[in-house]
């Protein structure tokens, strides 16, 4: 008689959701970067309200945060409703603007280095902060942390819109000087799907209002 023996089974896929912290008073004139004490507005509070709603139905692993207070804040709802704890990933951080941490986007959009940060990112560092790339290395480091953690599992991690951007072009194969035409609202939602040693696939990106309860790590 001869034996037959069954395949291995397949390596177990991890969901990754990336949510981008609400909405601030500052969001769209400020790049505040990590400058502590900026919280959530009214709107902003709505919309982390609105995403531990949208997780009704999506048995969630485990919730990570940027240590900053508008993304803890987004968080929060999400961990209430979940039960689960949050945990503060330094990863998961804003990108280090150095001396541009602050500055009104008017006031940056004047200087000649901006057309640099839009259209050539991968050539640019921010003055006494982070390049683009190693923004980009830190954030996917991060996530393959996650994964490596929890296999297939789901996976809350909450950050913020650059870091998000140059994740969801690592797993697309966008090259880094493209990453600025992805688009990610506050609040948004951008799911992942990734497993040690294979290519990732994006489920989603910048979701805003369908639930995600129907999610599955194929």
């Amino acid at each position: 008689m001869t034996e037959t023996t069954s395949a291995p089974p397949p390596p177990p896929r991890t969901l990754l959701l990336l949510v981008r912290h609400g909405e601030t008073p500052t969001t769209g004139m400020v790049l505040p970067g990590r400058t502590p004490g900026l919280h959530l507005s009214n709107h902003g509070r709505a919309q982390s309200e609105r995403l531990a709603e949208r997780l009704q139905g999506l048995a969630v692993d485990a919730i990570y945060s940027s240590p900053l207070e508008r993304t803890r804040e987004t968080a929060a709802p999400a961990a209430a409703v979940t039960g689960l704890a949050m945990h503060d990933d330094a990863g998961l951080l804003e990108c280090d603007f150095g001396e541009w941490t602050g500055a009104t986007l008017a006031d940056l959009a004047k200087l000649p280095q901006w057309q640099t940060v839009q259209n050539s990112p991968s050539t640019f560092r921010f003055p006494g902060g982070e390049s683009f790339p190693e923004m980009q290395a830190r954030m996917v480091g991060a996530l393959k942390g996650r994964c490596a953690a929890h296999p297939g599992g789901v996976v809350a991690c909450f950050s913020h819109a650059d870091p998000i951007k140059a994740a969801v072009a690592h797993a697309l194969g966008t090259p880094l000087d493209h990453f600025q035409r992805i688009f990610i609202s506050p609040g948004s939602v951008s799911v992942i799907s990734l497993v040690e040693g294979r290519p990732p696939d994006v489920l989603m990106v910048n979701s805003t209002q369908e639930p995600l309860g129907g999610l599955r790590a194929t």
